[in-house]
This record gives structure tokens, C-alpha cells and sequence, in this order.
């Protein structure tokens, strides 16, 4: 199949260090790749890939000392994907919703993979209206606020087998693995730690919209000799920050759509504490990769009853379930579905793109 892979121009693919939706696209493309599919990606230009790249700007927009509007270069990927609709069998968004005007004309079908969260009420007048486009949820929690919604599947994120290496042998630190944010909970992980009194490392991005919360309410609280800030790191960083730790925290306050720090610590061999809440109940199997917790109190006590959980079993579990071999396996499932039940014929070229019907005509 002949595929376009649209990714968001915020990080590289994959990110050089945090980056969740960009290190999904990355996956997904490179094992697309590899099972012999015409990968085109649509990204920045400072990405790595096996695929034909197509560069949107030169690097990525978190990073870029050049950029100062960042819509103008994702206005103009977004044209340029859809003026080259017709190269493609299938076009596959990580834009959010952002394409679904152009979509809705396009002869191409588009997927769209939704990352984030789907719980805000702004959102809901946006899928009515395009709710015949055909989408794919992160996990069965993220699409529960819109389950009349097109969903195609649920395809839970995966990450290649040879990415990390687990370490069976437990660890003597608690590590947190993120951003800094109000809703992934760092005070609630420091505070677990500095209650069972075990060293916490803290790898963590924080967003320039952040850095008012993390001076005021996190900063204060590093104080502390058992707790060490790391800052953002790289894989190689991560395979011995996850693969010599205790467990990860993930005391989240929000409805995760996923979580991929969470299958990291898995293919690293290491157990997760979490709240019981978002996607964390689709990835902990709860007394076997990690405890389910209701509480801050419940945390707390898991803490001591970790030990009893065989590392071997987190690794299987990943192995098992989070590969991005299987992930891509079961997109190509679902691009087979779309391209039977679409007009594949090429549209002539118009002004606009040449995958675009006249607006007059849908």
C-alpha cells in the first residue's frame, strides 16, 4: 500500500527526547517500512526515517529559533497533503481534527489516529458534524466521551522489541517519567516517595505553558535529598532509568488516553504504580506488572509490595501486547477496511489539491 503518514510538526520523528504522539508516528512508520509498504512522512525536516520524507520546516517547532508562527507551516502541510492525495492509497492523520474539512472532500480516505484526551465538551460539536470520518482511539477509556464517533478500532500505541532491554534484577529508586503538569501528578509522586522514604528521579519535560506551576507548586518540593530532577532524556538514558528502578509512579489525575511511559517501564521489565483512572486499567494487569490504586493511602502501601512481582512478567506482558510490530500489524488491518469500502479514483487537479472534490458536489 502506498501510505502518507501525517505527523504534527511540534517534535521530530521520532523526538530526540520527550514526545509521545511523534514516537508513535516513528513507529508506526519505520515497521510499515519494514513489512514492505510505500511509507510517505509528512514532517519535520530534522526527522529520521526509513520512509520518503517529505520536510514541512526544517526542525522541529519546540526547538525552532526561527519559527515564530507556528500554524503557518502546519497550514501548509496540511495543503500539501491533501494537493498530493492522489499518490497515495490512504492517508493517515495524527492531526486531531485539524484536516477533518479537508477530509471530508478528499477522495483519498483519511484515518485519523486520536492521541488526546476527548472529555472536553468544546470537542463534542466538532465530531458531530464530521462523524462520518473514520477514526482510531489510543485505548477503549479515551473514546468513551464520544462513542457515537466512527471509531474503526482501538489500537493500543506500541514500541519496538529491540528499544529497551530488561533488567530483572529489582531496583532500589522510584523513578517518574513525563511532563510536569498538574494532572500527571509529580506532587503526589514525590510526596509517595518521601513517605516510604525511597529515592524518586524525576525525568520530566516542562512546557513553556508549565513553568509557572513547576515554580510555584513543584520546585519548592525538590528540596529534599531523596528527590533528584533529571529533566528530559534520551532513550538510551531512559532503557537505565527505567530498567534500574524500583517502579515507575504514574499517580495521574486526568483521563490518560495512553501513557507510553507506562509501556516503556513494561519493556524495561519494571512494575507501575498508578491511579486506576484513563487508559492506566488497559496496561497494568493489576498484582502481576503493577497495582491499580484508588488513592494517594493505596500507593503508598503498594509500595512495599512490589517485590513480589516478577519483572520477567512486565517484559512478557510488553512483549505480548505493546509491540509496534503488532500495532502495525493491526493498522494495515484497518486501512484494508477503509480502501474496500472507498472510491480509490483519482480526482483531476483543482485550485485547491488535487484530492479534493468541489465543495459544491459533497
Amino acid at each position: 500500500m502506498k501510505i502518507a503518514q501525517v505527523a504534527p510538526l511540534w517534535e521530530s520523528v521520532p523526538p530526540v527526547l520527550y514526545g509521545g504522539t511523534e514516537r508513535v508516528v516513528s513507529f508506526i512508520t519505520e515497521e510499515l517500512v519494514r513489512q514492505g509498504h510505500e511509507v510517505t512522512l509528512f514532517a519535520s525536516g530534522d526527522s529520521t526515517t526509513q520512509a520518503r520524507l517529505v520536510p514541512m520546516c526544517a526542525e522541529a517547532l519546540r526547538t525552532s529559533k526561527v519559527v515564530m508562527n507556528y500554524e503557518a507551516p502546519l497550514t501548509a502541510m496540511i495543503e500539501k497533503v491533501f494537493g498530493s492525495a492522489t499518490e497515495f492509497d490512504l492517508i493517515h492523520s495524527h492531526l486531531e481534527f485539524i484536516p477533518f474539512p479537508l477530509a471530508r472532500h478528499c477522495r483519498t480516505p483519511m484515518l485519523t489516529t486520536l492521541h488526546a484526551r476527548l472529555d472536553q465538551p468544546e470537542l463534542v460539536p466538532v465530531f458531530r458534524k464530521f462523524a462520518n470520518l473514520p477514526l482510531v482511539s489510543v485505548s477503549d477509556a479515551q473514546r468513551e466521551p464520544l462513542p457515537w464517533a466512527n471509531w474503526q478500532a482501538t489500537i493500543h500505541p506500541g514500541l519496538p522489541k529491540t528499544l529497551y532491554t530488561p533488567q530483572y534484577n529489582q531496583g532500589r529508586y522510584l523513578v517518574f517519567l513525563g511532563r510536569v503538569a498538574p494532572e500527571k501528578g509529580l506532587d503526589r509522586a514525590i510526596e509517595i516517595a518521601k513517605r516510604v522514604e525511597m529515592p524518586l528521579r524525576i525525568a520530566a519535560k516542562i512546557d513553556s505553558q508549565q513553568v509557572e506551576y513547576y515554580r510555584a507548586v513543584i520546585e519548592p518540593l525538590l528540596d529534599h535529598p531523596l528527590i533528584e530532577f533529571v529533566g528530559e532524556v534520551t532513550d538510551m538514558e531512559k532503557d537505565d532509568l527505567l530498567g534500574n528502578a524500583y517502579a515507575l509512579l504514574a499517580p495521574y489525575a486526568w483521563p490518560e488516553p495512553f501513557g507510553l511511559a507506562l509501556i516503556e517501564a513494561l519493556a524495561c521489565g519494571t512494575p507501575i504504580i498508578g491511579s486506576r483512572c484513563g487508559a492506566i486499567p488497559e496496561i497494568v494487569d493489576h498484582g502481576v506488572t503493577g497495582f491499580l490504586c484508588d488513592s494517594l493511602d493505596e500507593m503508598t502501601h503498594s509500595i512495599r509490595h512490589v517485590s513480589l512481582l516478577e519483572r520477567s512478567r512486565c517484559r512478557q506482558n510488553f512483549e505480548r501486547r505493546f509491540s509496534s510490530e503488532r500495532m502495525a500489524r493491526e493498522y494495515v488491518t484497518v486501512y484494508g477496511h477503509l480502501l474496500d469500502i472507498h472510491d480509490k479514483t483519482p480526482m483531476p487537479s483543482s485550485d485547491l489539491a488535487s484530492g479534493l472534490t468541489a465543495l459544491g458536489q459533497a
